[in-house]
């Protein structure tokens, strides 16, 4: 086998004597700091390096070195700060002088500095400003100073003491201290800022080191005023007068004084009335300017009710009261002051105060005149022997009257409760009462009149439901119809809607049908078709208790070949539509008269001689007009229609106001009975050659002639017997008039 050798393993070490430097070393340099070796040197010749902070690097370089580089000997050449750099960590190698091989590993060695007390303890100011109120309570700290030193941590050298240096001015009762190792500031006693404002402190802080060193620091400290002064009254009474019902500002200014310092809150004031005021006439305000107190009157004062006040006022800080006791403060007792105002109300002139100023009256709707509603009473303040006059300012229907001396309230008109006037059934009617003071003054007083409803109104259509147009080829499509009444439940809707079926055809060409669920409409519905062309149908509308009224609906059927609206009507048409009832009446008779003085003139005075004069009693002036024209006169929509038309429901006839017909068979037998006898006296003149014609008047003459009244008749009412008499086919009366020869 092979032989082994047991390896050996050599201890490397480094020999270091103890590195340390005192900052701030005077010298000389340089100087030896220390000295180190390897045991490495025993075999081998060695040269020694040194490297880092101090040496070649920053923040110091060249500030270590070693003599010869053979024995290992450091030196430091110059002072060094601590504060500046507190250690140096330094690399030492041992290099093989003949190889110049490194032999060991680097030694790294780190070289403190060693703090001496070269730094005083640091105010971040030299002075200070502090602020403390006077009412700061003894042994709380006002104000806490912190130093700085640059001397090593946790050393004597940094550990630093407060010391009170001077108080200016030194009082006995007002005092600062300061803690020894916190720095804060304490006072001691109580302050007075009207005998010192201001303090001045010197403090001084010192470190414990060896020698120990220090610095000052002054501190000003202003004193803020407190409220340590209660403020009193100039006057303890005052006296005013003050006229009745009026309010006033500033009827008294109360002065104060107070020794705390204007304007701040320890001399602000504040002003109550403690007593005198249950009513709430009063009301003291602050002058913000002047500290006083403003006393006004804030609700008018009657002289009648109270004629005097007295008003016991207390004044006092917004900031709470202190006092300085043995050192300590205390809260006042008395903080407040009082003053007592006594107030001579002066007696004015009232005016009258109505009893009650508003009432309500209930009556019913349509009250007949002198009907006594109420009456007003008012009465003066003032004297109880005052003579009151009422004068009524507010009737905007004019339906009052009130008695200027009792106010008793009388009806002069009927009362119509729908009347624009009324206000959800509510009249006012508003009275003065007037004294006889000086001056003159007036009292408001108000009458509240509710009207209760009653049936005084029957249902109308509404003015869009009057006048209605449908085109012809609608068809049966429903026209809408609604109605209003001016009266109240129970007295209004559901309303009833029925056709008057008394006018002929009616029944047969409309037909009404109600809309569920509503009852103030209905639907119009045509039942046949019925040319172009306008029509009027008939109605009755009842409210719910049964009042009912007579309606008329203006339908226009039109042809629409442009859509489903009807076209304009042309201007005859319109000129038609315009005229009143009482123009068509007018024309109506216009053209009657005219057709009979044509024949009149057309049968000559030799006619007349056989003229039988028609019964007085029946006597009637019918209106005329032309076949199968509408007539119309003005009245209360009261419905006439001619017999005997061959379309009844197309032409009716309207009246407003109810014409009584002539009886149908009397009339066709005066007619029948006239014209016979008309006649028969053309045919005896023209077979009697013999005759000679009768003189009833001269030319000029009009008294005493024949009324034409006797020869008026409407065609359309002559019967079939009438017409089958005269001829086979139906000829109108100017023709007849025509055909009829007067012989010469």
């Amino acid at each position: 086998g092979q032989s082994h050798q047991a390896l050996r393993r050599s201890k490397r070490r480094w020999v270091l004597t103890t590195l340390e430097l005192e900052e701030e070393d005077p010298g000389p340099f340089p100087k030896l700091v220390g000295e180190l070796f390897n045991n490495m040197s025993n075999n081998v010749s060695l040269i020694y390096l040194i490297r880092g902070p101090g040496v070649d690097e920053f923040p110091e370089i060249g500030l270590f070195s070693i003599e010869d580089q053979q024995n290992g000997k450091i030196y430091v050449h110059r002072s060094v700060d601590r504060e500046v750099t507190s250690s140096f960590m330094v690399y030492f190698d041992a290099v093989d002088r003949s190889t110049g091989r490194v032999v060991d590993e680097s030694l790294i060695f780190n070289i403190r500095i060693r703090d001496v007390n070269d730094h005083a303890p640091q105010f971040p100011e030299k002075e200070f400003n502090v602020s403390v109120k006077e009412s700061q309570a003894a042994g709380q700290p006002i104000f806490q100073l912190l130093t700085v030193d640059l001397d090593q941590e946790n050393t004597p050298n940094s550990q630093v003491l407060y010391f009170l240096v001077s108080q200016t001015p030194l009082l006995r009762e007002s005092g600062f201290r300061i803690d020894l190792i916190s720095g804060e500031v304490r006072l001691s006693g109580c302050l007075n800022y009207e005998t010192a404002p201001w303090f001045t402190l010197i403090i001084r802080a010192t470190d414990c080191g060896e020698p120990s060193l220090s610095s000052t620091a002054t501190i000003h400290v202003s004193v803020e005023d407190g409220n340590n002064h209660m403020p009193t009254f100039m006057e303890d009474h005052y006296n005013i007068q003050i006229p009745e019902n009026q309010v006033e500002w500033g009827v008294l200014y109360l002065p104060v004084q107070d020794r705390d310092s204007p304007f701040t809150p320890a001399w602000r004031t504040q002003f109550n009335i403690l007593d005198g005021n249950e009513e709430e006439h009063f009301d003291v305000m602050t002058d913000p300017e002047t500290n006083q107190g403003v006393l006004n009157v804030i609700k008018p004062l009657d002289y009648e009710t109270q004629a005097a006040h007295s008003l016991v006022i207390i004044v006092e800080n917004r900031e709470q009261l202190f006092s300085c006791e043995e050192g300590q403060l205390q809260p006042s007792k008395k903080a407040m002051a009082s003053t007592t105002v006594s107030v001579q109300v002066v007696d004015t002139n009232d005016p009258p105060a109505f009893h009650p100023r508003t009432f309500i009256i209930s009556e019913e709707d349509g009250a007949r005149p002198g009907i006594q509603l109420g009456d007003f009473n008012a009465t003066d303040p003032d004297r109880i022997t005052s003579q009151i006059r009422y004068k009524l300012v507010h009737d905007p229907a004019n339906w009052v009257t009130v008695d200027e001396k009792s106010g008793v309230v009388t009806t002069k008109r009927q009362i119509d409760r729908e009347s624009p006037h009324v206000n959800d059934s509510f009249y006012t009617i508003i009275v003065h009462a007037v004294d006889n003071g000086l001056p003159q003054l007036t009292g408001t007083g108000t009458l509240m009149l509710f009207l209760s409803d009653v049936n005084d109104n029957a249902p109308t259509l509404r003015s869009h439901s009057q006048h209605l147009e449908i085109c012809e080829s609608a068809g049966n499509k429903p026209l809408l119809l609604e109605a209003e009444d001016a009266d109240l439940d129970p007295y209004s809707d559901p309303f009833t809607f029925d056709l008057d079926s008394a006018q002929r055809d009616v029944d047969d060409t409309w037909m009404l049908r109600t809309r569920p669920g509503e009852g103030r409409s209905a639907e119009l519905v045509m039942l046949r078709s019925l040319s172009p062309g306008d029509y009027l149908v008939p109605l009755f509308i009842g409210d719910r208790q049964g009042l009912t009224q007579k309606q008329t609906v203006h339908v226009r059927i039109c042809s629409c070949p442009s859509g489903s609206k009807c076209e304009n009507r042309s201007d005859m048409g319109l000129l038609w539509w315009a005229l009143s009832p009482t123009c068509a009446a007018l024309l109506a008779l216009a053209a009657a008269l005219l057709l009979l003085l044509r024949c009149h003139f057309a049968f000559g005075p030799k006619r007349l001689g056989g003229f039988i004069p028609s019964d007085n009693g029946h006597q009637t002036l019918i209106v005329y007009n032309e076949e199968s024209k509408a007539l119309s006169a003005q009245g209360h929509n009261m419905f006439f229609e001619p017999r005997d038309m061959r379309n009844r429901s197309s032409t009716p006839v309207c009246l407003d106001r109810l014409v009584p017909r002539c009886p149908q068979k009397l009339l066709e037998g005066r007619v029948v009975e006239t014209w016979s006898q008309k006649l028969h006296t053309v045919d005896v003149l023209e077979g009697d050659t013999d005759y000679l014609p009768h003189v009833y008047r001269e030319e000029g003459e009009c008294e005493g002639a024949e009324t034409l009244s006797s020869l008026t008749f409407l065609e359309q009412d002559l019967s079939p017997e009438l017409l089958d008499y005269l001829s086979s086919k139906p000829t109108p009366s100017e023709a007849i008039c025509s055909a009829s020869r007067v012989p010469s």
